[in-house]
């Protein structure tokens, strides 16, 4: 459904609300919490940084951290930085439409609608709501 780095980003936010009384999260720490390799995940962690999703530190305490409160982060902000919410044929053809649909076409396009709604309509605190007592694995 998401590209990896798409998941990847959306499990580090994730990871990253679900431990903000710890202060700023380290790139070692969620890496290592969730088996994702750290270069790549630096990268990404920058590219949220730099869209205004997180913030970061430098330095002994430093790290990332929301850059807003977690109700008013939604998923789709997280992911489509790296895998645009967008009209996908089932089948990946490149030309699928309503005037020229693939044979899943016309069923695919409302489950496809209800997906960009959850992703656009769900919060970072929709799905960490609770999740404080649950550990790393859970964003595995």
């Amino acid at each position: 459904m998401l590209n990896q780095t798409a998941e990847y980003a959306l499990r580090a936010v994730l990871y990253i609300a679900s431990q903000e009384d710890a202060g700023p999260v380290r790139v070692d720490t969620i890496a290592a919490d969730l088996g994702i390799p750290r270069n790549y995940l630096s990268k990404v962690m920058h590219v949220l940084a730099r869209s205004g999703t997180l913030n970061s530190t430098r330095g002994p305490a430093g790290g990332f951290v929301l850059a807003q409160p977690a109700d008013e982060v939604s998923l789709a902000r997280v992911i489509e930085q790296f895998d645009p919410i967008e009209d996908r044929c089932l089948l990946m053809r490149r030309h699928c439409s309503d005037a020229a649909p693939c044979v899943a076409h016309h069923r695919w396009k409302r489950v496809a609608s209800e997906l960009r709604g959850f992703f656009r309509e769900t919060t970072v605190a929709d799905i960490v709501a609770g999740a404080a007592e649950l550990p790393a694995a859970a964003f595995r």
